[in-house]
């Protein structure tokens, strides 16, 4: 029987430091950059296939956890919809003063409207801040899982993975 790391569901911020896909804080600080928060060795390797700047390496086994060079990230975030684990999210703390934005994937429906005032959640989907809806996109390319950004206060850009869904 296999060790249960946490049973919360969701990584730990020690796991995720632990992380070979999680960005350092100095490059956080550069600009957009993707957070690969895949924590399990399962074969998978969408996110390698997708990224044009081969930042994103799994290399043999397929089973290995995905390492980001951040130096080769260009943050255009295209790796972002193709994880189907939903754990790869884009982070710009240069976005405007005092605000960031995330970028990350959203299945649900109705689809959040740009300048929507959104309830931005955590890992656990707890409240965490307000944000702002600054882009909905969701190109053929997407394969059907639209990508919503939110700008939030830089405080929060580590902490939101999502937004409350709107009810019909």
């Amino acid at each position: 029987m296999s060790q249960v790391i946490n049973s919360r569901g969701y990584p730990s911020q020690q796991e995720l430091r632990n992380a070979p896909g999680y960005p350092s804080q100095e490059r956080l600080e550069k600009g957009p950059v993707v957070a690969i928060e895949c924590i399990e060795e399962i074969p998978c390797n969408p996110c390698e296939q997708a990224c044009p700047q081969h930042a994103i390496t799994i290399g043999t086994p397929i089973t290995n956890c995905p390492h980001l060079d951040e130096d080769k990230c260009i943050g255009c975030g295209l790796c972002v919809s193709q994880c189907p684990g939903l754990a790869i999210f884009l982070i710009d703390l240069t976005h405007s003063q005092g605000s960031a934005s995330v970028a990350f994937p959203y299945e649900y429906l109705p689809l959040p409207k740009e300048g929507q005032t959104v309830c931005a959640v955590n890992r656990a989907g707890e409240p965490v801040c307000s944000g702002t809806v600054v882009r909905v996109q969701n190109p053929k390319r997407n394969d059907r899982t639209p990508v919503v950004t939110v700008a939030v206060p830089c405080k929060y850009a580590t902490q939101v993975r999502g937004i409350l869904r709107s009810r019909r």
